[in-house]
């Protein structure tokens, strides 16, 4: 089964965004991204992983009968935002729990574990043909 794996970060936490930690902290945190995802192809889970842009850059768009119609988003009093994900590849949703919990203990500023929250959703499967 397919699990795609959410990295959220919220606002409201006393982490500070990543661009202001040491730069020791953010090499030693990004080596760890690139290990996890150096095991996961090892382990055979790995499917894709992708980190995101800053909420800055996000944008909204919506279809309308004139063409798109884009806004700036997410917007400023939005508390938690996607900075990243993983798809794995894994025999039971105990194990994609597992994998999301070791992800979450990424280090952050000082070594400390971020515990940042991981969302676990399995990936479903094309509907039939005959739909």
């Amino acid at each position: 089964m397919k699990y795609m794996l959410l990295m959220q970060f919220s606002g409201q936490t006393d982490i500070p965004p990543i661009h202001t930690w040491p730069a020791e902290d953010v090499t030693a945190h990004i080596q760890f991204m690139r290990e996890t995802d150096r095991k996961f192809v090892e382990d055979g889970l790995f499917v894709d992983a992708q980190g995101l842009a800053g909420p800055d850059q996000a944008r909204i768009v919506r279809g309308g009968d004139g063409g798109p119609v884009i806004t700036d988003g997410p917007f400023p009093e939005t508390k938690e935002f996607l900075i990243g994900w993983w798809i794995i590849d894994c025999e039971s949703p105990e194990r994609a729990a597992e994998v999301a919990a070791y992800i979450s203990a990424a280090p952050g500023p000082g070594g400390k574990p971020l515990n940042m929250p991981i969302e676990v959703r399995q990936v479903m499967e094309a509907p039939p043909e005959e739909l």
